[in-house]
């Protein structure tokens, strides 16, 4: 089993959650209106008056077998609007309940 997690800018919220359904991948806890400013470029969220965007973040557990489509489907979310931002890690699970 896999856990990843996804931060991305408030905009994707409902194609993220739809994405993850395409998959069959049902399960996830979801934080929103986070702030974060991302290490490569991009804009900060901060959801200020000189930086009003804000983040979402969203963790998911998925078999090891559904994470290389979902990973290649986020990058390619993120590719179609590079400025919005969207990042995403993935780690082995040893155990859960």
């Amino acid at each position: 089993m896999k856990a990843i997690f996804i931060s991305y800018n408030q905009a994707y919220n409902q194609e993220i959650v739809e994405l993850l359904e395409t998959f069959g991948q049902r399960g996830f806890t979801q934080w929103q209106e986070i702030q974060g400013r991302g290490g490569v470029d991009g804009e900060p969220h901060y959801g200020d008056h000189a930086w009003p965007t804000m983040n979402h973040a969203l963790l998911t557990m998925v078999p090891d077998d559904k994470l290389q489509g979902i990973m290649d489907a986020l990058k390619a979310t993120d590719e179609a609007s590079p400025k919005l931002g969207l990042r995403a890690f993935a780690w082995n699970i040893e155990a859960a309940i």
